[in-house]
């Protein structure tokens, strides 16, 4: 079986290409082995591996850029999925793509179920959800993880940011009026692998209802960005001894707006494959030792 990966060398990516090695072949292409702001060379290289499963962990992740490059985003992050998805539709292949908490306008402090309104505030979450759309309407047999505040050991991301911002300055403005879940993207690519060794089992049996759709995949519990900054710096040890001050939202004005509630309900993935995420101050403690 071919596994076609994209996004290989990003931060989840680059976790797929190990945990999904176990299950069949894995094609892992970047940017510049399938563009994915250019149509014809993404049906080029699908019909090249010709997978039965196709995985897209690629997306223009730079939330603030995507303000002043929404051309590009939308390429990447609406339109690509929705050329994949077509692809995945005429192979017959299964496509497993990524979302955001984005896609939700943050409202409220009741984490958000996959069936809740969305209303994204920014042209980051907007594109991702028309990344969706797009994937619902070409492609029958597609996986939807919606995750969030993703970080890991590789990569342009919060925990990294920090590390290295705690031992050049002494003191830190960090935002606490967001809350969400901190997701180690091993983890995601841990789960992504336990699901897909569900559908190619044998085992699953022809009686079991076909689980395609839209699932929030996050490490369970949450936090604010200073929450999160505090952890990272209490399992740093000695080495960071930056003083951290908690500020809301109106005093860290960025080009695109966040949510305040980024918190997404795990009872769906859970209810459909037995699958949870560890809480997430036990997820960032392992990815800290490794």
């Amino acid at each position: 079986m071919k596994i076609l990966l994209t996004g290989g060398n990003g931060q989840v990516g680059w976790e797929l290409r190990r945990t999904l090695a176990c299950l069949g072949e894995v094609v892992a292409v970047d940017s510049k082995e399938m563009d994915l702001t250019d149509a014809d060379a993404i049906r080029r290289v699908v019909g090249e591996v010709n997978p039965r499963i196709i995985v897209n962990p690629a997306a223009h992740t730079a939330v603030d850029k995507a303000e002043s490059e929404r051309d590009l985003a939308w390429a990447v992050n609406a339109v690509a999925p929705g050329i994949l998805a077509e692809e995945a539709e005429k192979l017959g292949a299964l496509l497993v793509h990524y979302s955001t908490d984005y896609v939700f306008d943050g409202s409220g402090d009741i984490p958000w179920r996959e069936d809740d309104a969305s209303g994204p505030l920014n042209v980051y979450g907007a594109s991702k959800l028309a990344g969706e759309q797009a994937i619902q309407a070409a492609c029958r047999r597609h996986l939807i993880f919606r995750t969030s505040w993703v970080y890991g050991a590789r990569g342009a991301n919060f925990l990294l940011t920090m590390r290295r911002l705690m031992r050049e300055r002494p003191e830190l403005k960090i935002v606490a009026d967001q809350i969400g879940a901190p997701t180690w993207s091993r983890m995601l690519a841990e789960a992504t692998a336990l699901i897909l060794a569900q559908h190619i089992s044998p085992a699953r049996g022809a009686d079991r209802p076909e689980p395609w759709g839209v699932y929030h995949m996050t490490n369970a519990g949450e936090t604010s960005w200073h929450g999160f900054a505090e952890a990272i710096q209490a399992l740093d040890g000695t080495e960071s001894k930056a003083r951290l001050l908690s500020i809301p939202s109106s005093d860290y004005p960025t080009p695109a707006m966040r949510p305040l509630n980024s918190r997404l309900n795990n009872d769906k993935l859970a209810r459909v494959f037995g699958v949870r995420l560890p809480e997430w101050r036990q997820a960032l403690s392992l990815c800290m030792q490794s």
